[in-house]
């Protein structure tokens, strides 16, 4: 009997810890396409744009606030150093990264960076890797 509720205590705690893993990736790939947004109408309206991480999320200073999204869908979502992003409105931008990490979720997180000619793409982190 110890045995199964062992076993079933296991299996849900890696269940959560997947669904925590698979929210952060979500939360990075929505980021990606923010900034990419972002970007892109910093060219558009030319402007420059910043995005910068928060307390309570992230904003994207230099465009209207109702504009882009500024909270996590996931309120455990954090960035792992505080970091800030310039996005434009030059078409090369300097190459930047940002790291995002779970508060419940020990791990590295994923990464989300861009070479200042390429969209921002995202990927697993690595131990040592930061905005």
């Amino acid at each position: 009997m110890v045995a199964i509720i062992a076993m079933a205590t296991a299996s849900v705690s890696l269940t959560m810890r997947d669904h925590a893993s698979v929210q952060l990736e979500r939360e990075a790939q929505r980021l990606a396409a923010l900034l990419e947004s972002a970007r892109s109408l910093s060219r558009t309206r030319g402007v420059p744009v910043r995005w910068q991480a928060t307390a309570q999320g992230f904003r994207f200073e230099g465009l209207p606030d109702s504009m882009l999204p500024e909270h996590w869908l996931d309120a455990d979502t954090a960035v792992s150093d505080p970091a800030a992003l310039n996005l434009g409105p030059e078409p090369l931008i300097e190459p930047q990264s940002v790291t995002l990490v779970s508060r419940r979720q020990a791990g590295p997180g994923w990464h989300i960076a861009t070479d200042g000619l390429r969209p921002f793409a995202v990927a697993p982190a690595t131990v040592g890797a930061g905005g």
